[in-house]
């Protein structure tokens, strides 16, 4: 669907961005959303039909490591940086900045995902780079610049710069201790040679690239760039792109350093704590990615429902496709919610809770996209199963997030560790979840019983899943029942924490307002 205003049309976003503090940036909002729903809705399917191409060498047989893309990823990558989407909370840094880029994010993940990558890591990689006062003033301006430029040509020529990132090796995955790239000091001025292999290398045509790599002192972080201070490409062989099974307009790619020129961000040996602000910060889109596109598929299914007529009637008035369109509404509004919150709490520096709630989001959030996306795509039977109606793009791409930095298991197991080496983090968590306390008998009882589940500690790794999904849906039961409207809260709390819902989408229970929280998540005609 075209000729939507991608923010507008979303009620539960723009409650959410008055509410958690963005309320100042709805105008540019409304502007911007509008943007989003007309032409960049074929630029996505553009980008993803004519996937990137990697060109090793040039017709000399000259290296040149290039990825050619299509014009439309260009156009999306050019509207998403004057939009500041990697750029806002750090060049407009103020009250609610964070919530108003996670909105923009809200609207332009909806129409695709992909590009969205390079720019999520742009915007993370400026907490990292601090780390090194002398890298970070030469790159910030570059990287904070509100432009584009897809040529491979020296930074400051095009007057602005992406960054992208390499950690994940073959023999380690998530466990980045295990790299075997090494980096050898050659001055002292902190200037490395890299040599060695990294398995997932996303979006390889960025100017920047933060890398892990091990020198004596441990697993160091550096800042690579594909192109040297004397003009001259640095070493960064692509050796093939992925071949993925969706994120298809996105170039993520296997590369290999051989002498290759950087400088290390932080303290030598200290690599994992100093790119984990990084890591922190594409969490948090994450979220905002699953959140957008639940979005998507919810606007997409409730639309086709409210236009489409079986059995005598249409889809939109039958009893039962009505409980899988609420169902599926609840889960989308829950997401928002919780990833405007998120978004505040990098506002606001609430160290504590953020800490915690962006594991909890990052598992739970991202791990129900896939699902919700299935669902909805059955909403519009046999049509959906075929490419020209946008569905299977949004299914390919749900379980993304939940796989991109750090799997469920790597998430849950963080939040243990939080709990862990930060006690106060449980605190902060539940004093936010708590805001709710008297206001719903059954979300008491469920927060009662999830605290409870920390009293006895023992296999509690084994449990790691279980009592993260239960912290979940207690911060976003605390949410709706604080925020959103009482046909939406009361549905969440008898379906999610009463136990009267049933093991897919469409099973709340009879008496639900099933029109008032479908007319609400409904794009208008």
């Amino acid at each position: 669907m075209t000729g939507r205003n991608l923010y507008t049309d979303h009620v539960a976003l723009v409650e959410g961005l008055e509410r958690e503090g963005g309320g100042w940036a709805h105008e540019r909002l409304v502007q911007s959303g509008a943007l989003w729903g007309g032409e960049p809705v074929e630029w996505g399917r553009q980008a993803n039909e004519n996937p990137p191409v990697l060109r090793t060498h040039d017709r000399y047989g000259h290296r040149i490591d290039e990825v050619e893309f299509h014009p439309s990823w260009h156009s999306l990558m050019k509207l998403s940086s004057e939009l500041g989407g990697h750029s806002g909370p750090w060049n407009e840094p103020r009250d609610g900045a964070h919530v108003a880029r996670a909105a923009g994010t809200l609207c332009g993940g909806q129409v695709e995902a992909g590009h969205g990558c390079p720019i999520t890591m742009t915007f993370a990689a400026i907490p990292a780079l601090r780390a090194q006062p002398e890298v970070f003033e030469e790159w910030a301006p570059l990287l904070l610049a509100n432009a584009y430029d897809g040529e491979l040509k020296p930074a400051a020529e095009k007057g602005s710069a992406k960054c992208g990132m390499a950690m994940t090796e073959k023999q380690g995955g998530s466990d980045v201790r295990a790299n075997t790239t090494r980096a050898e000091p050659i001055d002292g001025d902190g200037e490395y040679l890299l040599s060695g292999h990294k398995w997932f290398c996303s979006a390889p045509m960025c100017d920047l690239f933060l890398i892990l790599a091990q020198t004596d002192e441990g697993v160091s972080c550096f800042a690579v760039p594909r192109i040297l201070p004397d003009g001259e490409r640095n070493v960064f062989r692509i050796q093939r792109l992925k071949d993925k099974l969706g994120n298809k307009s996105n170039a993520s790619s296997e590369v290999e350093f051989d002498g290759t020129w950087g400088r290390i961000v932080g303290e030598p040996g200290r690599g994992v704590p100093t790119i984990i602000e990084m890591v922190a910060h594409t969490r948090l889109d994450c979220v905002n990615g699953s959140a957008a596109g639940m979005r998507a598929v919810v606007a997409t299914a409730t639309w086709h429902a409210a236009h489409r007529s079986a059995f005598g009637k249409l889809l939109a008035d039958q009893p039962l496709m009505k409980n899988v369109l609420a169902d599926l509404a609840i889960e989308s509004e829950a997401a928002t919610s919780l990833a405007l919150r998120l978004a505040r709490a990098y506002d606001e520096q609430d160290t504590a809770f953020k800490r915690l709630a962006t594991a909890v989001g990052k598992y739970w959030v991202c791990k129900r996209q896939a699902p919700h996306a299935i669902e909805a795509m059955e909403v519009l039977g046999g049509n959906g199963y075929v490419e020209e109606s946008g569905m299977p793009r949004l299914v390919r791409e749900s379980p993304l997030n939940s796989i991109w930095e750090g799997s469920g298991n790597v998430n849950a197991l963080d939040t243990l560790r939080a709990l862990a080496k930060s006690p106060e983090t449980f605190q902060a968590f539940f004093d936010e979840v708590e805001l709710a306390s008297g206001a719903d008998a059954r979300l008491d009882a469920f927060v009662a019983d999830t605290r409870a589940a920390f009293e006895d500690l023992e296999s509690v790794e084994v449990r790691a899943r279980r009592i993260v999904e239960r912290m979940a849906l207690s911060l976003q039961g605390s949410l709706l029942v604080r925020n959103a409207p009482p046909a939406v809260a009361d549905a969440f709390c008898a379906s999610r924490l009463a136990g009267d819902w049933g093991n897919a989408f469409g099973t709340l229970p009879a008496g639900t307002d099933f029109d008032a929280i479908v007319a609400r998540h409904t794009p208008p005609v």
